[in-house]
């Protein structure tokens, strides 16, 4: 008799770990309790790529802030966004990276936002790096705003990795110069999901409404805000959807392609998606990504894996993931 296929359908159990940080903050990662949340978040990541972490460090309100200053933005008129759209939608940009893409690309308006500290001249002639394109209507507070996040992520993101690499037997002070800004290639996204009558998608495999399709991150860490609608799930080693439950307080930590590749699938990238929604829904991806010239190899992190493929720089890895998405095509 042969087996019977993998019951794929949702489920509202969480098997996602909830995870306090808080005994990484202080920057010593020897410590007892410290131990304790690296072999927790290597675990998370090895068994299903995702973590729910708390007492990160963040305060609620500039979070709060940051979510204020998103609608802010999508609340603006169409012809304010899309003057600050990248090539794919305006012609006179002088991005084709960073900046708003409409609703038409995936069902859902965004923003890529890099580091708002950026002004170097060798290397905005890199192929990723462009300076930040934000709407006058916005004004200087709003800039104020999110660069005030984007330089409190980057910080827990930097902690948090560089723990992660030391729970895998790596180099912990190699994180740093690696990630180094105003150099990494890091990305603050805005998602806006509008209110819709119908899905963007029906999932093949059960059949659920879907406003963002099952797929993998491509890079290092993510670390995501959702707010109160939620909507997302993981797929879990047994087969089936998992509800991953909004928290305004903690952030959702995943494993991404890169990592996984790094890791010789030590940690794995997986697939996740979120629920359709007929309300207007937001969430805040911030997207790890070192230096450009980062080899994507193990020991560059000191990490005790074998490489499975030809070393590439973080720079060509980039290239090849977005490669198949026309908005990012010169």
């Amino acid at each position: 008799m042969s087996a019977s296929p993998p019951d794929t359908r949702s489920v509202a159990s969480d098997p996602v770990p909830r995870i306090s940080v808080g005994p990484l903050l202080g920057g010593d990662l020897d410590s007892a309790a410290a131990y304790d949340v690296q072999d927790r978040m290597r675990e998370a990541c090895a068994e299903i790529g995702f973590m729910t972490i708390t007492d990160h460090g963040i305060p609620r309100a500039r979070i709060d802030a940051l979510a204020a200053a998103a609608d802010r933005f999508f609340g603006l008129p169409a012809e304010a966004k899309q003057a600050v759209s990248p090539r794919r939608w305006n012609p006179t940009s002088p991005n084709v990276y960073r900046g708003y893409f409409p609703s038409s690309v995936a069902g859902k308006e965004g923003l890529d936002v890099g580091d708002p500290t950026l002004d170097d001249e060798e290397l905005l002639r890199r192929p990723y790096h462009e300076r930040n394109l934000a709407p006058k209507e916005l004004g200087a507070d709003w800039s104020r705003v999110v660069g005030g996040y984007f330089d409190a992520i980057s910080e827990l993101a930097r902690t948090v990795f560089a723990a992660l690499v030391a729970a895998l037997g790596g180099r912990a002070e190699r994180v740093a110069p690696s990630f180094a800004r105003p150099a990494s290639l890091s990305t603050l996204r805005f998602n806006f999901y509008p209110e819709r009558d119908e899905p963007v998608a029906i999932a093949a495999d059960d059949g659920a409404p879907l406003c963002c399709e099952a797929h993998v991150d491509s890079g290092l860490l993510t670390f995501l805000h959702q707010d109160a609608r939620g909507g997302l799930e993981v797929r879990g080693s047994d087969g089936r959807w998992h509800t991953v439950a909004p928290d305004a307080d903690a952030f959702v930590v995943n494993t991404g392609l890169a990592l996984q590749r790094m890791t010789g699938r030590a940690l794995v990238a997986t697939r996740h998606r979120v629920l359709y929604e007929k309300r207007p829904r937001l969430s805040i991806p911030f997207f790890f990504e070192p230096v450009p010239d980062f080899v994507m190899d193990p020991g560059s992190l000191g990490l005790p894996y074998a490489s499975g493929s030809t070393p590439r720089s973080y720079e060509q890895f980039l290239a090849e993931s977005l490669a198949k998405f026309s908005e990012y095509q010169r």
